[in-house]
């Protein structure tokens, strides 16, 4: 195996009656233990690239391989070695923390002593380890957010697909998040983590790629693309730059 966790080549996705595509012709290389961030204004396409990365759509045309596996002959081993952590909360909120995690890792495989192990050590690592026993619907957004995570990572996935992951919570939930995911890759879960936070992406991110209209506009370190803009002092004015100002928050 190479030191590519993703392969994606000419890949492209469109809609049934849309008028354009939400991912055109797109060719990119993600290397393994990568923090990965997939940046892009609202209907750049990138959840759409990545619920085709995750199997939940089909491209239209193209092709990817994640760690040596491709989509087309190998959708079920793929789905075994990822970890996908949604932006809305996939947790039942009437069930407990423990239950929620419970219920998630066993779907994974995950058994018996094993499995308790491992949902107490990662409750313990978020500092929830208190609240196991209090059902989701009592629990504070960051509280939820955090849970969210671990549903999605219990597995102990290769590769870790991450939509908004700190979206809406208080900053000592999102400093806890963010060195619990630091935490995975350094144990060799490479990360692809879209996020609107772009000075959390600047500090989090090995590797950036910026989209827009289903293309890759740039892609590079946080430092290099800062260094390639004129007069850019942080990611921010970098996005603002290669995007344009224009609002995007049309339905």
């Amino acid at each position: 195996m190479g030191s590519k966790a993703i392969i994606i080549q000419n890949l492209s996705k469109k809609y049934r009656n849309a008028e354009s595509f939400s991912v055109s012709n797109l060719t990119l290389e993600i290397n393994r233990n990568e923090i990965f961030g997939l940046l892009g204004p609202n209907g750049a396409g990138k959840t759409t690239l990545i619920s085709m990365l995750c199997g939940l759509i089909k491209p239209t045309s193209g092709k990817f391989i994640i760690e040596g596996f491709s989509y087309e002959k190998n959708a079920v081993d793929i789905k075994k070695m990822i970890g996908v952590v949604p932006q809305e909360y996939a947790l039942y909120p009437t069930l407990t923390a423990k239950e929620n995690l419970m219920y998630f890792g066993s779907m994974f495989g995950i058994k018996g002593k094993e499995l308790k192990t491992k949902v107490q050590e990662a409750l313990e690592h978020v500092g929830l380890d208190k609240f196991a026993d209090k059902q989701i619907h009592t629990f504070s957004g960051g509280m939820k957010r955090r849970v969210n995570i671990l549903a999605g990572v219990l597995h102990q996935p290769s590769v870790l697909f991450l939509d908004e992951p700190t979206v809406g919570v208080d900053v000592q939930s999102k400093n806890v998040i963010i060195d619990y995911l630091k935490a995975l890759n350094q144990q060799g879960t490479t990360i692809v983590y879209t996020s609107h936070h772009l000075s959390e992406a600047q500090d989090f991110c090995t590797q950036i790629t910026i989209m827009d209209k289903g293309e890759i506009l740039t892609s590079g370190t946080p430092k290099h693309l800062i260094e390639s803009v004129p007069n850019a002092n942080n990611l921010e004015d970098v996005f603002v730059s290669i995007t344009g100002k224009a609002l995007r928050d049309g339905l």
